[in-house]
């Protein structure tokens, strides 16, 4: 299936594995470049060290491109770039929009520029800074998010810009891709799809927890950071949730020291990232501390297996997913149910008024598919 996103990264399909802390490791992303899809290492919670070691180590798995996530309000932005750029890494993306100076710098260096927006405005700022494409996450994606769905939002960014644009947020199967592919977009990303895999290092307990949630048990919180966060609703949403100031900034200070020690953050480089977010909204300093290091919370849960000491960000479509495909398995399995679901549309669409059904008797596709 050829789209604007299979051309732009090189992939055989349109679908990308979004870039998840402490599970978009070597081995998710070795598996998805090798499936056909865009993988996406996390690096956030990686040292600028580690980083390189783990494009290394894909690379030597793999020839498929694939590409980094970054935060751009992170102190060492700027190291991590040129790690990536030294690398050869094919596309860098980014957890907040990055800036114009950014964006330039890579896109000099010949890298593919792909932003997660969570809003039409940041879409058209990052498109008129030269970005190449934009991921438009919707409310029901995992993580920090926004509030508005997928089905209202994605439909503005595609009007709004002239990129190509992957769509965020609900997606886990066939008919969820030709669905986005409808409303205008170049292909889906999934997070919570690909945790939910058997390439995923996330232990199997972890995983057990999310294959059991419903609906009801995925919920929108502020405790955790102050900014809206999408997670499985555990034992320390619950806490955080009814913590005390207080005992949440002791909390806060365990963890940060923890997270201190394996990113190879300074302290007063957690603060400076802690007072990034914090810009332009109402946190309180334990609310800073733990944006700082809310990856240790996640840590705890996607490395350690701790579902009752850590966070586990999750998609609303966790309640659809029953099972552990591989992601050879996932990805394919999305692209066989897109063209059947696509040849069935076209079965009940019928050929256009007045055009002939070619050799085959069919009507084409769109998007290239």
């Amino acid at each position: 299936m050829r789209t604007a996103l299979t051309d732009l990264v090189g992939v055989r399909h349109p679908i990308v594995q979004t870039g998840m802390g402490w599970v978009a490791g070597p081995r998710l992303v070795t598996a998805t470049a090798r499936a056909g899809a865009l993988g996406i290492l996390a690096s956030a919670t990686m040292s600028p060290g580690r980083l390189r070691s783990a494009v290394r180590e894909v690379r030597s798995r793999t020839d498929a491109p694939f590409g980094v996530n970054l935060r751009a309000d992170a102190g060492d932005a700027r190291e991590r770039v040129r790690i990536i750029v030294e690398e050869g890494v094919r596309v860098a993306s980014f957890a907040l929009a990055p800036s114009r100076e950014l964006i330039a710098e890579l896109k000099d260096a010949g890298v593919v520029v792909v932003p997660s927006v969570g809003a039409r405005r940041h879409a058209e700022k990052v498109a008129a800074w030269g970005a190449d494409a934009v991921i438009v996450q919707g409310g029901e994606g995992g993580g920090h998010t926004g509030e508005v769905a997928t089905t209202v939002l994605l439909p503005q960014v595609v009007d709004a810009v002239d990129i190509p644009v992957v769509a965020a947020g609900g997606f886990h199967d066939g008919r969820g891709l030709v669905a986005a592919l409808a409303y205008g977009a170049a292909g889906v990303a999934m997070g919570t799809r690909f945790l939910l895999t058997s390439d995923s290092t996330v232990p199997d307990a972890v995983k057990a927890r999310y294959l059991a949630a419903t609906a009801a048990d995925i919920t929108l919180t502020r405790a955790v950071d102050g900014l809206p966060h999408r997670m499985l609703r555990t034992e320390m949403v619950a806490e955080l949730e009814g913590a005390g100031r207080l005992r949440s900034l002791y909390r806060a200070l365990r963890r940060a020291s923890g997270f201190r020690r394996i990113s190879g953050l300074s302290w007063p480089g957690m603060v400076r990232d802690g007072l990034a977010m914090r810009h332009g909204k109402e946190l309180s300093w334990s609310q800073v501390l733990l944006a700082a290091n809310t990856p240790m919370l996640l840590r705890a849960s996607m490395v350690d297996g701790r579902t009752d000491l850590g966070v586990m960000a999750s998609g609303q479509v966790a309640a659809l997913i029953e099972d552990l495909p591989s992601v050879a398995g996932l990805v394919g399995r999305v692209m066989s149910d897109a063209e059947r679901t696509l040849a069935g549309l076209g079965a009940v669409a019928g050929p256009p008024a007045g055009a002939s059904a070619g050799p085959s008797g069919g009507a084409s596709s769109p998007s290239g598919a």
